[in-house]
């Protein structure tokens, strides 16, 4: 039988450690994995773009296990009450093929993102960062912050959004969640002066300048999550050209992060190889650092493990049959004779 794991079944396996510890048990799920970038069969997502949204398939497998999200990004949804990004996935064996777990990944891949933004920080930013400005409040910037506070020690969130309902949303739910001093600002550069981290998770699909170079003080990370297809971007050029980049697959980044505005030789640098230890992360206090997030599928795969294994730990969700149980193999059409029930 196939673990089935839905929404209220993630909620609750969510809610026995609580956000923050689960983000924490995510990220080292993750660590574990990308030290192990090498053994991943990778490859770029395939992607279906149309004038409003992409829909996407992201495959990965690491001999053992094999895993894929479906997941979308329409922006215009919010005005059909829809969420901007809905996504299920599927974790296989892969000696038999056996579906082992099918998830809800609309949550998930909120939590995901969040636990791989901070992974990277710990690795970039400085380890006296304590204040960070968001740039973008919709409905990732909860879990950023929750992930950072929880991982990074920030204890100062200053935010902006060109929609102040969505920062007055943001406020509200960290207020109820976690003792975290937020401020409301009126500009990205208010948001981003005197932050040791600035995120930047907008939704709009077009070729943005969220943060230019008068925004970047020396010894900033800079985690970039919104700029995540073709023709959609949130620095300024400039921006890229004066920092250590850093990605999570580059053949991918290369054509949907920002880094789509450099050229195809222009140095990157890929943040398993930090975490494994064959590459270097931040080499000095003043330098810049940005974190050229997309998402890639070793993520997902790390997520839905990690959901499995807490599914089978807490015994929530359901079995179902997503695959025939068969009396013989070779019998598919046995089933259309048996009685429903």
């Amino acid at each position: 039988m196939t673990r089935f794991v839905d929404v209220s079944a993630l909620r609750r396996i969510v809610n026995r450690p609580g956000a923050g510890r689960f983000l924490s048990g995510l990220a080292a799920a993750m660590r574990e994995d990308f030290r192990r970038w090498e053994s991943f069969e990778k490859s770029t997502r395939l992607a279906s773009h149309s004038e409003i949204g992409v829909i996407e398939l992201m495959p990965v497998a690491d001999g053992e296990r094999y895993a894929f999200k479906y997941v979308n990004g329409h922006p215009a949804n919010a005005k059909r009450g829809l969420p901007t990004v809905m996504a299920f996935g599927v974790l296989a064996d892969v000696e038999t093929g056996y579906p082992m777990l099918l998830s809800e990944m609309t949550l998930t891949t909120a939590f995901r993102t969040a636990a791989a933004s901070a992974v990277a920080a710990e690795l970039l930013a400085r380890p006296d960062s304590r204040a960070m400005g968001i740039i973008g409040c919709g409905a990732q910037a909860e879990f950023q912050a929750i992930a950072f506070h929880e991982m990074l020690s920030i204890d100062e969130l200053r935010i902006f959004d060109i929609d102040t309902s969505a920062m007055e949303k943001l406020a509200r739910n960290l207020s109820d969640t976690i003792e975290l001093k937020v401020t409301p600002v009126g500009s990205s550069s208010e948001a981003a002066t005197g932050a040791d981290i600035v995120t930047t998770c907008t939704a709009d699909k077009t070729l943005a300048t969220i943060l230019t170079p008068d925004m970047v003080e020396p010894g900033m990370h800079i985690n970039a999550i919104g700029g995540d297809c073709p023709g959609k971007t949130e620095l300024h050029v400039d921006v890229l050209r004066s920092a250590k980049v850093f990605v999570e697959y580059e053949p991918q980044t290369r054509i949907e992060g920002d880094i789509q505005q450099l050229s195809g030789d222009y140095p990157v640098h890929e943040l398993g190889q930090v975490i494994a230890g064959t590459e270097t992360g931040r080499e000095c206090e003043e330098q810049v650092t940005v974190f050229d997030s997309v998402g890639f599928a070793l993520e997902d795969f790390s997520a839905l493990r990690y959901v499995y294994e807490l599914a089978m730990e807490f015994d929530e969700g359901e079995d179902i049959e997503l695959v025939p149980d068969l009396k013989d193999p070779r019998d598919l059409f046995d089933l259309t004779k048996r009685r429903a029930g």
